[in-house]
């Protein structure tokens, strides 16, 4: 594992993702309020902000768009995703590989791993493949570590957030992307638990400016790298207003109030 400041999905060894898979994970209705944002090109102007160090986006996408933004955008793709209609123990589908994401220009890739369910061990096995590829094509990988199943009663506890920060550590992830566990205390604990594997937080559903910016500090407080985030950037309707307080939280220490003021 090298430091990440030694790759293109970091800055001064933080990290800011934003996320674009929700077409497939989600469905349409993440857009419905904005419906402009069902164009995948206005994520990708959005992710030339200079505080974007990634763009998480399905193959397809990236096909589609990131010729036309590979001077200004750096591409993690997404290696795995399942749809919303999928009514089964969670699993993600595997539709990427890692040499067909090299062959469009990735600069990382993306692997969802759900911890718990009754489908771990083949999804492990995957990840296993995807991330030996990786090292060969030199790319980061991170992992979207989500403890999911039918066994799992609560899993943003600080006990399950932790073990999903360690999963990403013990089978070889660069980064580890993780729920909010709800506390300083708890994201602490995680941070330990991953060891050199680098801990950022997911977005998850919109809140408001203040309260998103309040736990993304309380990460960085904690030891966390960062942020993967969607609906908390794209569902607004200025996302360089909240991209330019996410870059002061994350890149330069700035307090909420202070990033709120600008």
């Amino acid at each position: 594992m090298r430091p990440l400041d030694d790759t293109a999905l970091a800055r001064d060894g933080k990290v800011l993702i934003l996320a674009y898979d929700h077409g497939l994970e989600h469905g349409p209705s993440d857009f419905e309020d904005l419906p402009e944002r069902m164009d995948p090109g206005t994520i990708f102007e959005a992710a030339t902000h200079d505080a974007v160090t990634a763009l998480a986006v399905q193959k397809g996408i990236a096909e589609a768009y990131y010729p036309s933004y590979e001077r200004d955008v750096t591409l993690l793709a997404k290696l795995n995703g399942t749809s919303n209609l999928w009514m089964g123990e969670p699993d993600s589908a595997v539709n990427c590989s890692v040499e067909y994401a090299a062959e469009i220009g990735a600069d990382a890739v993306g692997f969802t791993l759900y911890g718990g369910s009754n489908n771990e061990v083949e999804m492990a096995e995957e990840f296993a493949t995807v991330q030996e590829s990786a090292r060969d094509h030199d790319l980061p990988v991170v992992m979207w570590s989500y403890p999911r199943g039918q066994g799992l009663k609560n899993d943003t506890s600080g006990s399950v957030i932790a073990y999903a920060s360690r999963l990403a550590l013990e089978l070889g992830a660069d980064v580890a992307k993780v729920k909010y566990p709800g506390s300083r205390e708890a994201m602490e604990r995680a941070v330990r638990a991953a060891g050199p594997t680098k801990v950022i937080m997911s977005g998850g559903s919109k809140v408001s400016d203040e309260a998103f910016l309040e736990s993304v500090k309380t990460v960085m407080d904690a030891g966390g790298a960062g942020l993967a985030v969607g609906r908390n950037v794209w569902q607004r309707e200025n996302p360089t207003q909240i991209l330019d307080a996410l870059e002061q939280v994350i890149f330069e220490g700035a307090t909420v109030d202070a990033a709120l003021e600008t």
